[in-house]
């Protein structure tokens, strides 16, 4: 008997700027060249809400017919969270695992201390949590552009990143406490702009501005700037490689937030403290 063509590995796609947006579709396309895409994402953008499981969801998912590489797929729009999106697939939506886990292509880049407040990185975090190895992707933009929709953003060099380190992560064994990948693409980037493997930098980056409002009960949203100083960035950082190198950064993320302390240092530092 003749073996049958290998399975395709299946792959989720999720992201926090909404089912609507051209980041998502232009991954969706790169990455059908790998295996088979579902795409589960948030009915509407939830940029901001990090690894959130707010409980004023409500959880419902439309179906959507959607072609992605050629062919007939369906879709699911979720009232939730990126990180909810991923545990719907995986609880309700697919019948088993994926292979792997992406979410993007965002709306500007992922950088700095403020990586948790992101949606698209709480994504790859919750299905990392799952056992199910995952990739960040974001592109680098003007501020007055990431809240996508009205602008026009060619997202078709980072869609080839997307593929080319989805393929990696479908093909390789990752070294122990590597949860999850962090991709962040330079504006202007070619298909032959070179990666380097980096480290978060110290900086808040995306840093928040006191609300301009008459009064408490008007309705607002916090503004931010984006500040950092080029000359103070750490040689091996992800803010260092985007706009001192000019490349793209990929950064290995952890789960495990413990402190890199010694932890005999620091028993002896509270004890003191507490006076025992």
């Amino acid at each position: 008997m003749t073996a049958g063509p290998a399975a395709r590995p299946g792959i989720l796609l999720t992201n926090d700027d909404g089912i609507q947006s051209a980041g998502l579709w232009a991954a969706a396309e790169a990455l059908s060249t790998l295996g088979e895409v579902t795409v589960v994402a948030p009915v509407a953008p939830q940029s901001g809400t990090g690894r959130g499981h707010p409980g004023n969801t409500s959880g419902r998912i439309e179906v959507l017919e959607k072609t992605i590489g050629g062919g007939p797929r369906k879709a699911f729009a979720v009232d939730g969270t990126p990180a909810q999106a991923v545990l719907f697939a995986l609880l309700e939506i697919l019948p088993i695992p994926p292979a792997l886990v992406v979410a993007g292509i965002n709306y500007g880049e992922n950088v700095g201390f403020g990586i948790t407040i992101s949606g698209t990185i709480g994504a790859v975090l919750e299905a990392a949590a799952a056992g199910v190895r995952a990739l960040a992707v974001s592109l680098e933009m003007p501020l007055e552009q990431q809240t996508g929709g009205t602008h026009q953003v060619d997202f078709s060099v980072c869609a080839r990143f997307t593929e080319r380190f989805a393929r990696i992560l479908l093909s390789v064994d990752l070294p122990p406490d590597t949860w999850a990948l962090k991709v962040d693409v330079p504006s202007g980037a070619t298909a032959g702009t070179p990666w380097r493997l980096t480290r978060l930098s110290r900086t808040r980056y995306y840093v928040p501005e006191k609300p301009k409002r008459k009064s408490f009960s008007d309705p607002i949203h916090i503004p931010y700037r984006i500040d950092f100083d080029p000359r103070e960035a750490e040689n091996g950082s992800d803010v260092y490689a985007l706009h001192v190198e000019r490349k793209v950064s990929v950064t290995p993320l952890s789960l495990d937030l413990t402190s890199r302390v010694d932890f005999i240092a620091l028993e002896k530092a509270l004890h003191g403290l507490s006076g025992r």
